[in-house]
């Protein structure tokens, strides 16, 4: 205890005082709970998709995931940008300041939801064209994103509230939320395409429908706030809050927005190369869109964790305690690459049965399978770093930290050898790309990490004096 100001014992928040693991599960394991529902979304429709409509059915849904990931990153953009400057300044006891960033958060989210709706339904072919659909999947995938479309504004609404919600110390309520509409999803596909035979648009009408229940769950939750009520007068737009939610949510934007564009070239890419090869174009695009789903369980771990850690750490930042802000990102690096090693024992030792549970496919099918899967995904074992530093940055308010990092895998690394390698190795380029770039990236974290590390022990240091 001797490292807490008595400042912060005197304001009562557990956030400065309470043990770090407990909080870090507090927080997390609800977090990673909801984003791992938020991925099942898709996941399960993946999983009924293949095994109901086939190989091209994968391919379509890997086309319209670019749409989803570019909704996730408003969503990223909005609820991680208030919720941060919300911990912030409650932890600094700026009360007016804290209640501003939330109105002007939720009247946000509801706008851009509905903006990416209009602009998404209008422009659908050609949205599915530029995400590498071919003639063979295109038709399924108009099908698919003409009914998704319509849960697009739900998903940004839940997805933004989630990170809202558990700032405000109901991260077991934000779980709930996803994980009903999850649960009802589920249900749906089985009713909708076994029961009432209704193949991909019965997968789209119970994804909307569950993202539907989602967001009514959340919407009540504001009739509650913890912290302070909610008034109508505080859900009026102010544009100096909004240059601040930005601000603070950009990085986080940036790591998904480069996620889209980086699903769009490869998906084009294994579309071209695939060409060229035995595999054609349609089985490595219905491969990329399993191993994105399974990409996305990671993602939901890691970003998870980074999100529940995020309260912590903008609490102790805002009120100077650096040695707590230290500890909390350490001991969830060390929970996030225990996890990403497991993946990594699972990816190599089993990549035909996992890749099995979405669905069958011909012995080329499951050879690329095997082979993307291993080579693509072989530096998962450190996977979970990278998202974690992008979190603590933001969380802390480094934003060009922030925003550096999430350019640097996704869009320095990994877009450049996309288009690079193939020109040397063909298809197998496509694939050596994944690995190459996560390594990189693990190393300009460490650096960044180690260098901030520093400035807060000088930091500490002259606070001490």
């Amino acid at each position: 205890m001797k490292d807490i100001p008595i400042d912060t014992k005197a304001r009562g928040n557990p956030l400065g005082y309470a043990p770090i693991l407990g909080l870090i599960s507090k927080f997390a394991i609800p977090s990673i709970i909801s984003m791992l529902v938020a991925a099942a979304y898709n996941i399960t429709d993946q999983i009924f998709i293949g095994r109901l409509v086939g190989m091209l059915g994968n391919g379509a849904t890997n086309v319209v995931f670019p749409v989803v990931t570019f909704t996730t990153a408003f969503a990223q953009l909005i609820g991680v940008g208030t919720a941060s400057n919300f911990n912030i300044n409650m932890g600094a006891k700026r009360e007016q300041e804290a209640k501003s960033f939330i109105g002007t958060g939720i009247t946000l989210m509801s706008i851009i939801g509905l903006f990416i709706f209009c602009i998404v339904y209008v422009l659908k072919r050609p949205i599915l064209l530029l995400c590498g659909a071919t003639e063979n999947v295109l038709p399924l995938a108009m099908i698919y994103l003409g009914i998704t479309v319509i849960g697009l504004p739900f998903q940004l609404f839940t997805t933004a509230s989630s990170t809202l919600i558990r700032a405000d110390g109901s991260p077991t309520y934000s779980m709930i939320c996803t994980v009903t509409g999850a649960i009802l999803n589920v249900f749906l596909d089985w009713l909708f395409m076994y029961v009432f035979g209704w193949g991909i648009k019965g997968a789209a009408t119970a994804t909307v429908l569950g993202q539907f229940l989602s967001f009514f769950l959340c919407a009540i939750y504001y009739l509650k706030f913890k912290t302070f009520k909610i008034t109508r007068e505080m859900l009026s737009i102010k544009w100096l809050y909004v240059k601040q939610i930005i601000k603070l949510g950009t990085s986080n934007f940036i790591n998904h927005t480069i996620m889209m564009l980086v699903n769009i070239v490869l998906n084009n890419s294994l579309k071209t190369y695939g060409a060229m090869s035995i595999y054609g174009s349609d089985i490595p695009l219905a491969v990329s869109g399993v191993i994105a789903k399974l990409n996305s369980i990671l993602s939901a771990v890691s970003i998870g964790l980074a999100q529940g850690c995020q309260p912590i750490l903008g609490f102790n930042m805002g009120a100077k305690n650096y040695s707590r802000v230290k500890e909390t990102y350490k001991k969830a690096v060390s929970i996030a690459i225990s996890i990403s090693i497991l993946a990594f024992i699972l990816f190599q030792g089993f990549p035909r049965q996992i890749t099995g549970i979405f669905g069958n496919g011909n012995e080329l099918y499951f050879q690329f399978a095997e082979q993307y899967m291993r080579i693509y995904m072989f530096m998962v074992c450190v996977f979970g770093v990278q998202p974690l530093t992008i979190n603590y940055f933001t969380g802390t308010g480094n934003v060009k930290q922030g925003i550096l990092l999430s350019l640097s895998r996704q869009g320095f690394f990994l877009i450049p050898m996309l288009l690079i390698l193939p020109q040397f190795l063909g298809l197998t380029g496509v694939l050596y790309a994944g690995p190459i770039a996560d390594f990189m990236a693990f190393l300009l974290s460490v650096t960044m990490i180690t260098l901030n590390f520093r400035k807060l022990d000088s930091q500490q240091s002259l606070a001490n004096k």
